[in-house]
């Protein structure tokens, strides 16, 4: 994919350049989504409204990594779905107390090679992962996501949250922390790397 000349084609008007990006983009937007909002249905509106938000200022654009561009356009989608939800609450399906809202799995992650036993476990290891997301604060989840699950360098997640650098380090030292001691409880499903890591630090 030339991504440059795509960028370029879309910024003149071109609809089938812009929804090659989109194909490109979706499903790491829509990842970024759901782990902040941990819900499937406001992740995909959001996603939505993440890519007609980029058209529509798609030649404010100027260079850089276009990933980056996007990410920060649906965080923004994320941050402004969470305002909608605190001026109209809801009651959730599932008990949603100091410890974050459980939800399913998305069935999305699933590995079809594994075996049903590791498919369990494996669902059952994302499940802890976002049960422990969605206990951070929304500004530690959102850096988290960026960083550590989308991979930006933290001066690109410091541009996509609009906050000093200083303080994207500070969020996800404290961010890390809190989810290594959360996912404590979920010990047996966590792989052995991480065990081994944990156990080296204690």
């Amino acid at each position: 994919m030339d991504e440059s000349s795509l960028i370029r084609d879309a910024q003149r008007g071109d609809l089938d350049a812009f929804n090659r990006l989109v194909l490109a983009y979706q499903e790491a937007l829509f990842n970024t989504a759901l782990r902040i909002l941990g819900d499937e249905d406001l992740a995909a509106d959001a996603t939505q409204e993440a890519f007609l938000s980029a058209f529509r200022s798609l030649n404010a654009y100027r260079g850089g990594s276009f990933k980056a561009w996007l990410l920060r356009t649906v965080t923004n989608a994320c941050y402004d779905e969470l305002r909608r939800r605190k001026r109209r609450p809801t009651a959730p399906l599932e008990p949603d107390d100091s410890d974050g809202e459980e939800i399913e799995s998305p069935r999305w992650l699933a590995d079809l090679d594994a075996s049903p036993e590791e498919q369990f476990d494996q669902a059952e290891l994302e499940h802890a992962i976002q049960h422990c997301l969605d206990a951070l604060p929304t500004d530690f989840r959102v850096v988290v996501v960026l960083a550590d699950i989308q991979g930006l360098d933290y001066s690109e997640v410091a541009r996509a949250v609009r906050v000093p650098l200083g303080t994207i380090k500070s969020r996800l030292a404290r961010a890390r922390l809190r989810l290594r001691e959360c996912l404590q409880a979920f010990w047996e499903l966590l792989p052995a790397a991480f065990r081994l890591q944990s156990e080296d630090r204690a």
